[in-house]
């Protein structure tokens, strides 16, 4: 399996440090290097497998061409020349056996690693599985909670609707009934209005009717003195009239003195009695223009009155 260079140097330098930070005593473990330089497992396991390699391989020469003490000792010793060669061949074993033995138990120890880590990956994956489940079943539920909150909502949402179209329909209609209010306000006002202008007119005719009344009653005032002064006169004329028709009848009993004194008295009276109807007539004249000014009064009145009732009435169209 090919590990791109990048990767391979990240790990590297991880085991490097924890190697360093350890006191250089014991190998850093594959988790731990593989958390550190933030690789997977297989990277960090085949990485870290070349890097105990290289820690441990040491330099174990193995012969390969004849010593020097081989070549200098004479075919006599060939026997213990070849027994110092088997020497250095189990010495060469020897070491390479014992590279092999501490290879070995690395291989051991880095599979022990690996099965510790394997478990704890285990245990880690059964405990995101019983999370992943809790969280599926908290979001089943916050599904269901939402589902019903979501029915809820709709039908919320339909009776607000709902109640949305019956306010436009009573807006539309109280609408309607503003714009008739409006013309029949309008219509209101303006009967008002004329009714007002009427009043006012009413009003001034009152006020001159009032007026007029006023002079007519000081005039009527006047006329019954007058007339009262003039009944008094005519009374005391008639009281002369009869002492003086007394007294031509005393007169004419007394002889001809007494004639030209009738005649004086009797011209006397006739006078007076002009002047008695005279009279009469102005009183007369007087008792109808006190009629009259009281049915201009009595009219004035109904008129006032039916002003007011319009007045009224508008007022409570215009309200």
């Amino acid at each position: 399996m090919e590990i791109n260079q990048e990767t391979r140097e990240r790990i590297v330098v991880a085991a490097n440090q924890l190697f360093e930070q350890g006191g250089r005593g014991d190998f850093p473990t594959v988790d731990a290097v593989r958390k550190l330089s933030r690789t997977n497992m297989n990277d960090a396991s085949a990485v870290m497998k070349e890097w105990r390699r290289m820690q441990t391989a040491t330099a174990a020469p193995v012969a390969v061409a004849v010593p020097d003490r081989v070549q200098q000792a004479s075919y006599t010793a060939l026997a213990a020349l070849w027994g110092e060669a088997q020497e250095i061949a189990n010495e060469s074993l020897n070491v390479a056996q014992a590279a092999w033995e501490a290879e070995r138990a690395e291989a051991e120890k880095l599979r022990v690693e690996l099965s510790s880590a394997f478990e704890v990956q285990v245990v880690e994956l059964e405990a995101l599985q019983g999370r992943f489940a809790e969280f599926e079943g908290r979001a089943a539920e916050a599904a269901a909670g939402a589902e019903r909150v979501a029915g809820e909502l709709r039908g919320q949402l339909a009776a607000m609707a709902e109640r949305a179209s019956t306010a436009e329909a009573r807006a539309v209609e109280i609408e309607r009934r503003a714009d008739d209010l409006k013309v029949a306000l309008a219509t209101a006002q303006e009967a008002a209005k004329a009714a007002g202008a009427e009043l006012e007119a009413e009003r001034k005719r009152h006020e001159a009717a009032t007026v007029r009344l006023d002079a007519a009653n000081a005039e009527l005032a006047t006329v019954k003195a007058r007339a009262e002064a003039e009944r008094e006169a005519q009374a005391e004329l008639k009281k002369t009239v009869g002492e003086l028709r007394a007294e031509v009848e005393r007169g004419r009993q007394a002889g001809a003195q007494g004639r030209e004194r009738a005649a004086t008295a009797e011209a006397r009276a006739g006078e007076i009695e002009k002047r008695a109807d005279h009279l009469d007539a102005e009183l007369a004249r007087v008792n109808q223009q006190n009629a009259e000014l009281v049915r201009a009064l009595a009219e004035a009145a109904k008129v006032g009155a039916i002003a007011k009732s319009a007045a009224k009435g508008g007022g409570k169209g215009a309200a």
